[in-house]
């Protein structure tokens, strides 16, 4: 079961379980779409996996299945990233 994070891991905007613009990796990073976009080119900058919009958790099961409150705030470090996508 996917844990739903709270915030994007580079900007830390608010991401809540029906956010319409969170994006997860296979490994469930967790990123806002502009960043993904923007920054990350559409490349996971911890496992240079690609992004998929995460679905949302219906309101009804919040109770039963809480989202995670574990907000995981790394900001990348953009020069470091390209060079990585660069050597691919």
């Amino acid at each position: 079961m996917l844990e739903i994070r709270p915030t994007c891991e580079n900007c830390n905007k608010a991401l809540p379980y029906d956010a319409q613009d969170a994006m997860i990796c296979t490994f469930e990073c967790t990123f806002c779409e502009a960043c993904v976009e923007s920054v990350l080119l559409h490349v996971c900058p911890n496992c240079g996996g690609g992004f998929e919009k995460r679905p949302m958790r219906p309101k009804t099961l919040l109770k039963k299945y809480p989202v995670s409150i574990k907000e995981v705030y790394k900001p990348v470090n953009i020069e470091a990233h390209l060079k990585k996508i660069e050597k691919k």
